[in-house]
């Protein structure tokens, strides 16, 4: 990716310490991360590195404890909670690894809940419209009716991807997507990603498996809670 690219993410000192008793953990040390638009990144690390929390606070899911977090050029640590979520709303898509959807709603009305949040800006027309956009995208037009229990897991993952996609956001984040799904399916998950990275789309996905990473663009390691390959390293004490 050019260096030009305008940064979407950047990261300064980011750090995550937890409270487990009398001991505390250090589960991010001084992460330096910068993602550019159009960018592909990988974050790989075995069970406890990190990764995960990183993507966490990425997404705006959690706080850091110190350091800083710039999301297309704006500092949201400060941030109160309401102004996080309308940000998460709006600029983030997230794709879970066990699809997170709701078993009750069809895959258009689960593709379309981050515009319904966005209270009054989009009637229920517009909503099936940009869902049913969406779920095109992904090939999955045809199964807008259907339930979760209805789809196959890579059905489910492909909506939860037109979830991610429906606010038009600046970085999607995945957080093992394919984790649940066996091999075959698990591949088509990625040429769909990969296509997406292909029409210009910033992607940073969580994974343990070195297959995965490979589709990425850039590959960053985690280990201990510190980000090396792709990142800059900083140790805080």
């Amino acid at each position: 990716m050019s260096e030009s690219a305008k940064t979407i993410i950047r990261t300064v000192g980011l750090t995550r310490d937890y409270q487990m008793g009398n001991v505390i953990l250090k589960a991010l040390r001084g992460v330096e991360l910068t993602v550019r638009e159009g960018d592909f990144i990988a974050l790989m690390g075995a069970s406890g590195s990190g990764k995960s929390t990183l993507l966490s606070l990425l997404g705006l899911l959690d706080r850091a404890t110190s350091g800083e977090y710039f999301l297309e050029d704006v500092e949201v640590s400060s941030l109160t909670r309401n102004e996080l979520a309308a940000i998460r709303g709006r600029r983030i898509g997230f794709v879970f690894q066990n699809f997170n959807l709701l078993p009750r709603f069809s895959a258009w009305e689960n593709v379309a809940l981050p515009l319904t949040y966005r209270k009054g800006e989009f009637g229920v027309e517009e909503q099936r419209k940009r869902a049913l956009e969406s779920l095109t995208r992904v090939g999955l037009d045809r199964r807008a009716g259907h339930q979760p229990m209805e789809l196959s897991g890579g059905e489910r993952q492909r909506v939860a991807i037109a979830r991610a996609l429906v606010t038009q956001p600046a970085v999607i984040l995945a957080d093992e997507p394919t984790g649940n799904l066996d091999s075959i399916t698990g591949r088509e998950i990625m040429s769909l990603l990969d296509g997406l990275h292909a029409e210009g789309k910033t992607i940073v996905i969580v994974t343990h498996d070195a297959s995965i990473a490979q589709h990425a663009s850039r590959i960053c390691t985690m280990r201990d809670g510190i980000l090396t390959e792709g990142g800059m390293t900083h140790v805080s004490a």
